[in-house]
């Protein structure tokens, strides 16, 4: 995997969760009120957020990411030992509400200047994706928002990926896909995007279909790449 550069690109499509949004920022917000065990449960909730969507795209039994996101939340405060339905209350809300990245404005601004469209594409659910990007300043930044909603089916089912091509009427090569999970990353590649993962962590690569084509520790590296 090499970052080399990204010719004839028309648009940028980003996941939301992890590459946009630090969906850490909601329990780190309450961390006083949960304590030693905030960030045993804010990867806990994470973690059981993607196994849910995954679970459900294999049993055909699709809910909202919303509906997701509370059953994750719900084991996950059980798994810690949390009972506290007001503390639940709002780590939901303030999942609507999540800080963006640091790199997040500036990434997207240098995109737009160097006149490629912006989109994000993600598991969230409209009603949430629409508050979170409001409420984090980018809704000025990005050009459309594709949400599962319509697919009914999460990543990485072929279909979501298909939205922003049907949409943007862009050929899958002319679009770089950008997402912080591997597996995402790997999703969109094997699709047929031009794939960047945001390895913000310096995590090991996954062993799965799809040849990422750059590998980034930030979106700053972006409009390099770009050639912006």
């Amino acid at each position: 995997m090499s970052a080399t550069g990204f010719d004839d690109i028309g648009a940028c499509v980003f996941d939301a969760y992890g590459t946009l949004l630090d969906f850490n920022s909601a329990v780190d917000r309450c961390r006083d009120r949960i304590g030693g065990r905030a960030d045993e449960l804010s990867a806990l909730w994470r973690q059981k957020q993607l196994q849910y969507t995954w679970l459900r795209s294999l049993m055909g039994r699709f809910v909202d990411f919303w509906h997701v996101t509370g059953e994750a939340l719900d084991f996950s405060m059980k798994e810690v030992g949390l009972g506290d339905p007001a503390l639940r209350a709002e780590l939901m809300q303030l999942y609507l509400s999540l800080e963006p990245y640091p790199d997040a404005r500036d990434c997207l601004e240098r995109v737009k200047q160097a006149g490629c469209r912006t989109a994000i594409l993600s598991n969230g659910s409209m009603t949430m994706l629409v508050a979170a990007v409001k409420n984090a300043g980018l809704d000025g930044l990005v050009d459309a928002i594709y949400s599962v909603d319509r697919t009914e089916i999460f990543k990485p089912h072929h279909s979501v990926y298909q939205m922003p091509v049907d949409e943007l009427k862009l050929p899958a090569p002319r679009i770089c896909f950008l997402s912080a999970n591997g597996w995402d990353a790997h999703g969109g590649a094997a699709f047929g995007f031009r794939t960047a993962w945001i390895n913000r962590a310096g995590q090991t690569a996954e062993n799965l279909p799809g040849d990422i084509q750059a590998e980034l520790s930030s979106l700053a590296e972006l409009p390099a790449l770009l050639g912006a």
